[in-house]
């Protein structure tokens, strides 16, 4: 076996193909190394997130300075709830997926190889930090679909958005090898990661992966110290709804991340491939949530449902209500230098003494033009 293992480079030549990092040569084929899958690829073929092709030997990404669209949102929406509150952050995503499921919510721009042909809006890294600063975000999301198989230009965005002072946040899965989660997460601020479930026979059978890589990651995004992290749980009936189940995630996360990891279980709607069942009931979510924080966690959270309640913040050690939330507008705020307004607990996360002013809007924009028009963003750094 030839081991060839490549750091990106930095150019970004415009047509949508660079050569990616994190692969090597095995009997004439290219095998990916970003991913647990390992993909070993002839010439021509594409991984299974079809966006990673062995092109002349060299594997390469098909996806690199093209997206599905650029949209400001509240930073809430990622959802990070202990990440500068009420912030908007500039958000996008490109195509594919390393992941196989069944309830995608995204799956248009996840599953669909059409859309590889339709992908539009092109920037590169700068042009996106740019008009992520002239908009007055407080940073950039990679979200939509998973930025793991995009990580030589999420990575680049993310350097560039360093350079303006922006945050770089990753919305993903966590399904990625040691040597690319190292370099991939370390220029992440924020990160989100999705655990699917808590049963290695939920996520062979609904997802088409497994689940100790990305247990994996949690651990390895903690431990590191770096990345804020929250995850979200999607509570799926009769997938993973079962309360024992969610106990034994909430009994892991406690004795291997602590406490004070933001949890979100959200609303399942059916989609995709899994249109069998119903929503998600929100006594579901309650019941969750009371678990949870019954087993000591200090944050968790519901989300895709209307309910005050279980999307405010409150003081594990007082109680008191400190951040309450009424869909993504905050309408409290009792914090003062990151602690409690009333017993003066500290509040994990990161805070300013005053939140943003987003709210729930939802703007498309066009990186290109508004760097162009060089226009400052109607709310400014927050």
């Amino acid at each position: 076996m030839e081991t060839v293992v490549h750091d990106p480079p930095a150019a970004f030549s415009g047509d949508g193909s660079k050569v990616g990092g994190w692969w090597h040569t095995s009997q004439g084929r290219v095998v990916c190394d970003l991913c647990p899958r390992a993909c070993s690829l002839h010439e021509g073929q594409a991984g299974f997130c079809f966006v990673r092709r062995n092109e002349g030997g060299k594997l390469v990404l098909t996806t690199y300075g093209k997206s599905t669209g650029f949209c400001v949102d509240p930073v809430e929406k990622k959802p990070l709830n202990h990440f500068y509150p009420g912030t908007s952050v500039l958000s996008f995503g490109t195509a594919g997926c390393n992941l196989g499921c069944k309830f995608c919510q995204n799956w248009e721009i996840s599953k669909s190889r059409q859309v590889l042909e339709i992908l539009s809006r092109r920037a590169d890294p700068g042009e996106i930090a740019r008009a992520a600063a002239l908009l007055g975000c407080e940073g950039v999301a990679f979200t939509y679909n998973d930025p793991v198989i995009w990580a030589e230009y999420a990575i680049d965005c993310a350097s560039a958005c360093r350079e303006l002072g922006l945050k770089a946040i990753a919305v993903t899965a966590g399904y990625i090898c040691p040597e690319p989660r190292a370099a991939f997460f370390r220029v992440m601020d924020a990160a989100n990661v999705d655990l699917k479930g808590f049963t290695e026979s939920f996520y062979a059978h609904y997802t088409l992966s497994h689940l100790q890589p990305v247990l994996d990651t949690l651990q390895w995004i903690k431990a590191d110290g770096h990345t804020w992290l929250e995850i979200t749980n999607l509570v799926i009936p009769g997938a993973n709804d079962e309360l024992a189940d969610i106990e034994r995630m909430c009994t892991w996360i406690l004795d291997h991340l602590g406490p004070d990891v933001p949890l979100h279980f959200t609303a399942f709607h059916p989609d995709f491939r899994l249109r069998d069942r119903p929503p998600t009931p929100p006594a579901t979510l309650a019941a969750a949530r009371a678990r949870a924080m019954a087993l000591g966690m200090h944050y968790v959270y519901t989300g895709n449902v209307a309910d005050v309640p279980g999307q405010s913040t409150y003081c594990p050690q007082c109680k008191q209500r400190l951040i309450e939330r009424v869909g993504y507008d905050i309408t409290r705020y009792d914090l003062c230098t990151g602690k409690c307004r009333y017993c003066q607990y500290p509040i994990a996360g990161f805070f300013r003494e005053q939140p943003g002013s987003w709210g729930t809007r939802r703007m498309v924009v066009d990186p290109s033009s508004v760097v162009g028009r060089g226009a400052i963003g109607r709310e400014g750094r927050a």
